[in-house]
């Protein structure tokens, strides 16, 4: 990495180095979106887990008992699909969040300014390096966790406001549903928030330090779908031929049992007449299942959420390291090129 252009003589600056309003000031724009975005996004939930929750149930419970048991559809169709949508909106809102810090904390926050110069000119003012990095790190990591924070919790409450109420709300194990009401949300914009200072760090331009933002978000939650299931001990289900898969939750893995307890694959083998050949060509005696109930939500939310806030510090570590070397030759450099 090239070095970063820091004045030999900043560490000597006198005066007293400034606290952390300049960077309210440099952000007050961002500032004043994250809280609207924030506020929109609550008032949604509120709404959705009010109001909407008890049209859609009302609707639903009407429909159950007429049009299933009377054969006369009394009900209120709007209410189900408003119910639905806005569902759909914020749950998909509050996803895109770890994204959108990653975006600006690649951009914004780090790689501008130390495109720009911006950074270095307060190396300059009495702010050290190292300051100004955990400065930039650990005022927007308090507004981020405050933020998301409150719309998960409002999210997990408006979803369990719905919960064996509406037929069609989605299940705890939902793959957005399940990461939303949780804290691995806050862990993701947390690690979008320190990929972008690494990124700002690395690269020192600004799409480069928020495409390399997003990507790590990106990835981290792809590799979180994939050993999610497996951070804690799943629970294994046998059943008979007869009563075919039972259990319901976050499936780990199934398929089928012989007459030795072995667990084998499931070779779906399509109609009925050509399973039962199959099963039989394989001393078949049941099914397995292995999965996580909804029990098993919180553990595995805190296990995750340790796992993912691993990588944020480790990002966070591998930026100040980065940043401390850059600036370290610098000042070597500087200071040569005076003697």
């Amino acid at each position: 990495m090239t070095a970063v252009a820091l004045s030999p003589d900043s560490s000597k600056t006198a005066g007293r180095a400034p606290g952390a309003g300049w960077l309210f000031r440099l952000h007050r724009p961002a500032l004043y979106v994250w809280i609207a975005v924030v506020a929109v996004l609550a008032v949604g939930l509120l709404w959705l887990g009010g109001p909407l929750t008890d049209a859609s149930a009302a609707a639903w419970q009407e429909y159950n008992e007429f049009c299933l048991k009377r054969g006369s559809c009394h009900y209120d169709p709007d209410a189900i699909v408003r119910y639905k949508d806005v569902y759909g909106y914020t749950t998909g809102a509050l996803t895109a969040l770890p994204f959108v810090v990653a975006a600006w904390a690649g951009a914004a926050l780090f790689g501008r300014e130390l495109e720009h110069g911006t950074a270095q000119l307060a190396w300059t003012q009495g702010l050290s390096p190292v300051r100004w990095l955990a400065v930039k790190l650990i005022v927007p990591a308090a507004l981020v966790t405050a933020g998301t924070g409150l719309l998960v919790a409002l999210h997990r409450l408006m979803w369990s406001a719905g919960d064996g109420r509406i037929d069609t709300a989605k299940s705890w194990y939902d793959s957005l549903t399940l990461h939303t009401n949780g804290p691995t949300t806050v862990a993701f914009a947390l690690t979008g928030l320190t990929a972008g200072a690494l990124g700002g760090v690395l690269l020192r331009r600004t799409l480069p330090a928020l495409t390399l933002a997003l990507v790590s978000v990106a990835a981290t939650r792809f590799l979180v779908e994939l050993v999610m299931p497996h951070l804690w001990p799943a629970v294994t289900r046998v059943s008979s031929l007869a009563d075919g898969y039972r259990g319901s939750g976050l499936g780990v893995d199934s398929g089928l049992v012989t007459a030795t307890g072995a667990h084998i694959a499931d070779p779906g083998c399509g109609t009925a007449s050509d399973c039962n050949t199959v099963y039989a060509d394989l001393d078949v005696t049941g099914f397995y299942k292995t999965y996580h109930p909804e029990s098993h939500f919180w553990p595995l939310q805190l296990t995750t959420t340790a796992l993912v806030l691993t990588v944020a510090a480790a990002l966070a570590v591998a930026a100040f390291v980065l940043l401390r070397r850059a600036t370290a030759t610098a000042a070597r450099g500087g200071t040569e090129a005076s003697a």
